[in-house]
C-alpha cells in the first residue's frame, strides 16, 4: 500500500467546519484521501500505519476509521486491519437522487410561500443574490471558494422553505457528498456554468415559477451529478495505473 504525506492544513479546508474533535480530523483526512484516490480501492492498512500518519493515538483513528466504515467507503477485515472499498456509484446515485428530490420540493415550496421579504422579514436570499446575480467580470474562479458557495446556495434554499426537518436531512446528505461533490469546480468551464444556472434558478424564484425552478434544478443537479461521475471515473483509473 502507498499512503502519500499528507499536509494537514488542506485537510481542515475540505470541510464546511473545522473539525473539533481528533476523530472528526481523522475522519476529514481520510475521507479525503479516498476522494482524492490517494487511497484508492483494494487498499489495505491497518489502525497503526494511519495512526502514525496522522501523528495520533489510535483512539480517534479507530473511530474515524469506524465511521467511514458506516458510511460505506471502508471494509474492517478480522485480524487483518482495513480496506478501501470499490467506489459505491450506485450509492453515488441514490444521494443524488435523494439529493434532487429535497431541492425541488424546496423550491417549490419557497415559491408558493409568501413574500419572504415582506413584512418586515429579512430576505434569506440576499446573499444568494449578491454573490450569484453579478455581472460576468465580476464572478469568482477560485474553484474552492465556488464550491465552498455552491454549497451555501443549495443549502439556503432548502432553509428557506422553512421544513427543518427537511434542512436536516439535507445538510447531512450535503456533508457525505461533499467531498466528491468538489470535483465538479476543477474546470472553469463548469464554474461559469455554475453561475449562470444559479442565476436562472434565482430568478424563477424570485419570479415564484415553482416549476420552473424545479426544472432547472433538476437539469442543473443532473449535469453536476453527469460531471463529477465522469472526473471520478477518470481519476479512479489513472491513480489505479499508478498503483499497478
Amino acid at each position: 500500500m502507498r499512503i502519500a504525506a499528507h499536509a494537514p492544513e488542506k485537510a481542515q479546508s475540505e470541510v464546511h467546519e473545522a473539525p473539533v474533535t481528533l476523530a472528526d480530523t481523522a475522519y476529514a483526512r481520510l475521507k479525503e484521501d479516498i476522494f482524492d484516490f490517494r487511497l484508492v480501492p483494494g487498499d489495505r492498512f491497518s489502525e497503526s500505519e494511519i495512526a502514525a500518519r496522522l501523528g495520533m493515538s489510535r483512539t480517534p483513528v479507530r473511530d474515524a476509521l469506524f465511521r467511514l466504515q458506516r458510511e460505506g467507503y471502508l471494509a474492517v477485515h478480522f485480524r487483518s486491519g482495513w480496506s478501501v472499498r470499490p467506489f459505491d456509484f450506485a450509492q453515488f446515485e441514490h444521494l443524488y437522487d435523494l439529493r434532487m428530490v429535497l431541492e425541488t420540493t424546496a423550491v417549490r415550496r419557497l415559491c408558493d410561500s409568501i413574500d419572504p421579504a415582506s413584512a418586515g422579514n429579512p430576505d434569506p436570499l440576499q446573499e444568494l443574490k449578491t454573490f450569484w446575480l453579478v455581472p460576468r467580470e465580476k464572478r469568482m474562479a477560485d474553484g474552492r471558494k465556488v464550491a465552498e458557495m455552491d454549497e451555501a446556495f443549495h443549502i439556503a434554499l432548502v432553509e428557506a422553505a422553512g421544513n427543518p426537518e427537511m434542512a436536516r436531512v439535507h445538510r447531512e446528505l450535503t456533508e457525505r457528498i461533499r467531498v466528491i461533490r468538489r470535483l465538479d469546480f476543477t474546470q472553469p468551464a463548469r464554474i461559469e456554468q455554475t453561475y449562470e444556472e444559479h442565476a436562472e434558478i434565482l430568478r424563477a424564484i424570485l419570479r415564484r415559477r415553482g416549476d420552473q425552478a424545479a426544472m432547472l434544478l433538476r437539469t442543473h443537479i443532473e449535469a453536476s451529478k453527469a460531471e463529477v461521475r465522469k472526473i471520478t471515473v477518470h481519476r479512479l483509473y489513472m491513480a489505479q495505473q499508478e498503483h499497478s
